[in-house]
């Protein structure tokens, strides 16, 4: 959150560096949080980096959030499988429960995540 209390914006990277499927990792709240995205074809998801079983964080690899066919989400501490389009906890430890998610946009080529104060 801003000292002012309004939402903050993201800068993550270049649409075209993150692969189809593939993901980006970013960090947040003077680096003590993290975020992730998720490309599938045009469609873009933002996620907070944060597993719903144990909270761990969901990599233990930079950038690496897929599973190896690139369908799904996935947790490296317990395995936990997270739709990509939803967030949605779809097997392992937290089915039912759903990633935090961010508003993600693409301007001039640029993925921009929001950030609300309330985080």
């Amino acid at each position: 959150m801003t000292a002012d209390g309004a939402d903050i914006e993201i800068e993550v990277c270049d649409f075209d560096e993150i692969a189809d499927p593939g993901s980006r990792e970013f960090y947040f709240a003077e680096g003590r949080e993290r975020g992730f995205v998720v490309r599938r074809g045009d469609e873009l998801y933002a996620y907070r980096n944060h597993c719903m079983h144990v909270g761990y964080p969901l990599n233990w690899k930079p950038h690496e959030f897929l599973t190896r066919d690139g369908r799904n989400i996935i947790c490296a501490a317990h395995g936990a499988i997270y739709r990509i389009d939803t967030g949605v906890c779809i097997e392992g430890p937290c089915p039912g429960k759903r990633l935090r998610a961010y508003p993600a946009a693409v301007r001039n080529g640029t993925v921009f995540v929001r950030i609300p104060a309330s985080e």
